[in-house]
């Protein structure tokens, strides 16, 4: 007999993905890491009228962000449908033979029957026991309502299966063993059970994970901030952060430590963990780790991340030399909390003119700045070492020749360099952008300054 866990994340394609979505499709997937199963990608698009390919990409590409791989699927040709292999996942929309005939199975079985053009089927009218693996047992029984009739239409009279039906179909069919999904679910459990019961077998395991709320405690929607999972991938989240945090809602490794790596999680998540009550979300906490994990993340992890925003947001990163971008990108890890702060934080390394903070331009580039700029600039360009050491040091000799603090050198000489009063290591980014820009920069601050006192 095969043990093999096999679980399914069945997202419906509506053009978003709800954090809830994202948190459920990494609970099945650490959940299949965890055992050595299977993880399996249902795209659930039987409402031809809602779906389009677009829809479908921002699920495939949220979980991509993610980094949660599915293990099988149809062969597709689509070169932007695999993640792994040249497997897609499979759509409900391309299976309508495997449910007309197990629509007929019902029939011929009793189950089922024809309807004013539909097809309902014969909902039991003893309650029905949920031995739910997280919330424990449920005894569902009918309500008032239901009792008067408790059968429900499996196939539209369109044709179309309705999500019960689909639903169940596939999950026998694909052997899907355990079913993890939010708690809103578990009211269509019943009816799922006493489905699978009609086809003569078992159903599956079902693990009904806590909702998630918002900070005020209502049920987090589409509409909330912070609901999408696109919010944090074009804002530019650490995707291991996000993933890290999701894990947190719900899950309890029982020792109160926050940042887990992905690999620690795999070994210890188990369903049992799951703790029983609402989960709510906190955005700040949220940002606090994305700006962790940039710090602890490998350089070239960062590289890789750091590039990709930059290209994103307009810069022309690959004109520079590897080595040049390399060299600025890491002067910036550790300082940010998202990616979307970067090009504004560094785009300077990558522009050959700067544009000046106006209100930091009127407060620093005053004649006196400007004067001790031009001292600057000459001692610098007779450097013979043009590193961040050198640097410091001729700078900090001239502030002493002039009686001043460093800081009074300091400050005007960021905003010639970079147009900003805030940014990386000024001794390090001088380095990076090297003797000519330094020099050609200065000197364009100097003309700057002198076009304003005529």
């Amino acid at each position: 007999m095969d043990t093999t866990v096999r679980v399914r994340f069945a997202p419906s394609p509506t053009g978003f993905l709800h954090i809830g979505g994202a948190r459920t499709a990494l609970f099945n997937w650490l959940y299949a890491r965890h055992t050595g199963g299977c993880f399996i990608l249902r795209i659930e698009d039987t409402d031809l009228a809602r779906n389009t390919r677009e829809a479908v990409d921002v699920i495939l590409d949220g979980l991509r962000w993610l980094g949660l791989d599915w293990d099988e699927g149809p062969a597709t040709s689509d070169p932007a449908g695999p993640s792994k292999g040249d497997r897609g996942p499979y759509f409900q929309s391309m299976r309508s033979s495997v449910y007309a005939r197990r629509v007929q199975e019902l029939l011929s079985k009793g189950y089922a029957y024809e309807h004013e053009g539909a097809i309902k089927f014969k909902m039991q009218r003893e309650p029905v026991t949920i031995n739910d693996l997280i919330v424990g047992e449920v005894k569902r029984e009918l309500t008032d309502r239901e009792a008067e009739d408790p059968d429900f239409v499996i196939v539209r009279s369109d044709g179309q299966p309705v999500f019960h039906f689909s639903n169940v179909v596939d999950d026998l069919e694909m052997g899907v063993t355990h079913v993890i999904r939010g708690e809103d679910h578990l009211s269509n459990t019943a009816k799922h059970i006493v489905m699978f019961r009609a086809f003569g077998v078992e159903p599956p395991k079902y693990a009904h994970i806590p909702l998630i709320l918002n900070p005020d405690g209502t049920k987090m929607s589409k509409r909330d901030k912070g609901a999408l999972l696109s919010v944090y991938q074009e804002q530019g989240y650490a995707p291991e952060a996000v993933v890290n945090y999701l894990c947190l809602l719900g899950w309890s490794p029982k020792d109160n430590r926050e940042i887990i790596p992905l690999e620690e999680i795999v070994a210890r998540f188990d369903l049992p963990q799951i703790v029983r009550h609402n989960a709510r979300f906190d955005m700040a906490k949220l940002l606090w780790m994305s700006g962790e994990y940039f710090r602890l993340m490998s350089n070239d992890r960062f590289y890789e991340l750091a590039t990709e925003a930059l290209t994103k947001s307009g810069l022309n990163v690959q004109s520079f030399p590897d080595s040049y971008v390399r060299a600025a990108i890491e002067t910036c890890k550790g300082k940010l909390k998202t990616l979307s702060e970067l090009p504004v934080y560094a785009g300077f390394y990558f522009t050959d003119e700067v544009t000046y903070d106006p209100e930091a331009a009127a407060r620093l580039f005053t004649p006196q700045n400007i004067g001790r700029l031009a001292g600057l600039r000459e001692a610098f360009a007779g450097l013979a070492s043009f590193t961040a050491p050198e640097l410091e040091s001729r700078l900090k000799t001239m502030a002493a020749q002039l009686g001043v603090k460093p800081s009074e050198l300091v400050h005007p000489l960021r905003l010639a360099c970079t147009g900003k009063t805030i940014g990386p290591s000024l001794y390090h980014l001088i380095e990076i952008l090297g003797r000519d820009r330094v020099l050609a920069r200065l000197d364009r601050a100097l003309a700057w300054a002198e076009s304003r006192s005529k």
